[in-house]
């Protein structure tokens, strides 16, 4: 029996909702779960630097085998039980160690999540009229719905019953990824193109965007590990800090919308919507170094729509337009790895030690001035940009998603 293209897109939209709100819960809460263990901020900012340590060999093997396979419904099921399996371990192991064995385990599994589910939207989407933005907004609306929602719930329960929320969206994201779509559309790679892996890396553009988003990327991810201590420390509740992640995701839906409706599909306009992403993340973290109470950062939270939205549409759609549609997969996971990878493990050690040792107000302006020396190489990159060329790059490696 033929499952309808309806159904199954609606299925997508829902699985995103699911699985986002899912990370959203681990994602905002972690942090302060460890530091009601005991864990101190360098420890954590260690700790987590260890997933994006991890993800750099685990998350190319996951997205070779699903390239392969042309199957990204069965990753994302054995890495979403994987995950789920994993975080038990952190839960409920007494021994310190093992907990630590256990988080680099989570993190294994973990690691393919955000691409693997990005692929298989554009994968399914592949020439239809449907648009990225419109299934990925879902995942937006779920991380922020579900933190806010979470907030008052942890706060009611206690931090460290943080388990019972993280396995209840965890088990209902598993449910829903049964019914996935396979995301086999895309070509499969042959004997005969296997070059064409080394044609990603050949890709002088792809690989100017990559290098220069890193000093975008680590000021984020610095962001995205502390802010939850930071409001904490500024006397913020576990509600406060769950509203928080809400105005971080919330009106990313519109911009994806918007993006999808008037963002020009080539690279040279692609290159400029980063310009001014980044642009707006060093406005953003210039205000996070001048903030004194965790209101404030609420409200400078909501410029994350304008900063990490843009951002992260356009560089997964200048993904999927640079690298050829088989290697899909593999493009997406070299996005993640310098996206969430490399900048992971610089933003959770030196972030770690510029929060203990200098402070959370230092920390945010040292952000800011990295992001805006990513900012001018982006504008070098755009003078650079020869159209013609990459016109002609988009048509050989069919780029159309």
């Amino acid at each position: 029996m033929t499952e309808s293209p309806a159904r199954r897109f609606h299925v997508l939209r829902v699985f995103n909702f699911v699985l986002y709100g899912a990370l959203a819960v681990y994602g905002t809460f972690f942090a302060l779960y460890l530091k009601d263990i005991g864990v101190s901020p360098v420890e954590i900012g260690v700790l987590l630097a260890g997933g994006p340590i991890v993800s750099l060999v685990a998350n190319p093997l996951w997205a070779y085998w699903a390239d392969r396979m042309r199957n990204n419904r069965i990753v994302l099921i054995l890495a979403l039980l994987g995950a789920f399996a994993a975080m038990q371990g952190v839960f409920f192991l007494g021994n310190e160690p093992l907990i630590y064995g256990a988080i680099l385990l989570y993190f294994v599994f973990q690691s393919p999540l955000f691409t693997q589910s990005n692929s298989l939207i554009l994968n399914s989407i592949e020439g239809t009229r449907h648009k990225f933005g419109a299934f990925r907004m879902w995942g937006s609306l779920g991380w922020a719905i579900t933190a806010a929602a979470v907030g008052p719930l942890i706060g009611h329960l206690g931090i460290h019953r943080l388990w019972i929320v993280f396995d209840a969206a965890m088990l209902a994201a598993i449910a829903i990824a049964f019914l996935l779509p396979r995301g086999d559309e895309s070509p499969r790679p042959t004997s005969a193109n296997k070059g064409s892996y080394a044609r990603i890396f050949a890709n002088r553009p792809f690989l100017a965007m990559l290098v220069i988003g890193v000093l975008v990327s680590v000021p984020n991810s610095i962001n995205g590990t502390f802010v939850g201590l930071y409001i904490d420390e500024l006397g913020g509740s576990a509600s406060i800090i769950g509203w928080s992640m809400f105005a971080t995701a919330f009106l990313e839906a519109p911009v994806f919308l918007l993006l999808d409706k008037y963002m020009k599909r080539s690279v040279r306009p692609m290159v400029g919507w980063l310009v001014l992403a980044s642009l707006l993340y060093t406005i953003r973290w210039a205000l996070m170094g001048a903030a004194d109470t965790a209101g404030q950062i609420v409200a400078i939270q909501l410029l994350h729509c304008a900063t990490f939205g843009v951002y992260y549409y356009v560089g997964t759609q200048l993904t999927s337009l640079l690298v050829p549609a088989e290697y899909r997969s593999s493009g997406q996971a070299i996005y993640g790895l310098t996206w969430g990878g490399v900048s992971g493990i610089l933003a959770g050690t030196v972030g770690g030690w510029m929060f203990q040792e200098l402070g959370p107000h230092s920390m945010y302006k040292i952000s800011a001035g990295i992001t805006l020396v990513g900012t001018v190489a982006f504008g070098v990159m755009l003078r650079m940009v020869s159209r013609t060329r990459f016109e002609r790059q988009q048509e050989g490696n069919n780029g159309k998603a």
